[in-house]
């Protein structure tokens, strides 16, 4: 069985359909596994999420998700996000709002544990340190932990030698060895931060226990164009073209 694994759309329906279309290229998944934020950010939120239940999948919920429905307040959003956050509020259509509402905050496939930010925290806490990634792993139920909300590619491996947690530098393909627990990040579909603006995922061959990490190219000035258009703010357009 393959899977794809995405995070972080956050309403950028040409970068969504790009990796959708790459997914296909390579010879497409039997379900995608969605790690949350489906919205927020850019301009078309309703039809990211229309555009996901036309595939089989399941999806965690993110900050942004539940935001954009007021299950969490926007207070603690910087400026540019809670501004964006209105936007996408005033329009999600009732079968969207729904669909945002019934999301989990975690989900586990196979022997993979999937959340946004991370076990502890599903909304709110990013896994950005070998500490926390190994507090994380300590109290799943499976082998490893697949998450996002940083918007960056990460790995961190937990080796049953020397029970030694290490972030690792992210390679094309990740073996699953039986003697490691990983906790991975396949980076932001919609708006990545790690300097690199092409979007990013993987692919899970469970058969062969590889992951794969690919970035695709998508037309980020159709984006900024339709950002400008309904007025959300500058500075969220013009990261889009740097990765930031």
């Amino acid at each position: 069985m393959r899977y794809a694994i995405i995070a972080d759309i956050h309403s950028n329906l040409v970068a969504f359909r790009a990796v959708l279309d790459d997914i296909a290229h390579r010879g497409g998944a039997e379900e995608i596994w969605c790690l949350g934020d489906i919205v927020g950010y850019g301009p078309e939120p309703k039809e990211c999420i229309e555009l996901l239940r036309e595939y089989r999948h399941c999806s965690v919920a993110g900050n942004h998700d539940w935001a954009a429905i007021r299950k969490i307040d926007v207070s603690d959003f910087n400026p540019m996000a809670a501004a964006a956050c209105n936007w996408t509020a005033s329009h999600l259509d009732e079968i969207s709002i729904a669909y945002l509402d019934a999301l989990p905050l975690v989900l586990e496939r196979h022997d993979f544990t999937l959340v946004h930010g991370s076990p502890y925290a599903p909304v709110e806490e990013y896994i950005l340190s070998s500490y926390r990634a190994k507090e994380s792993l300590a109290i799943l139920s499976t082998k490893h932990c697949l998450l996002g909300h940083s918007h960056v590619p990460m790995l961190f491996v937990l080796s049953s030698q020397d029970s030694d947690c290490r972030l690792v530098s992210l390679s094309h393909e990740i073996h699953l060895n039986c003697g490691e627990r990983l906790v991975v990040n396949p980076g932001s579909v919609g708006q990545p931060r790690d300097g690199d603006p092409r979007a990013s995922y993987m692919l899970l061959d469970n058969a062969h226990r590889v992951l794969y990490h690919y970035r695709v190219e998508y037309d980020i000035l159709s984006v900024q164009d339709k950002m400008r258009c309904e007025g959300l703010p500058c500075r969220l357009t013009t990261r889009l073209s740097y990765g930031q």
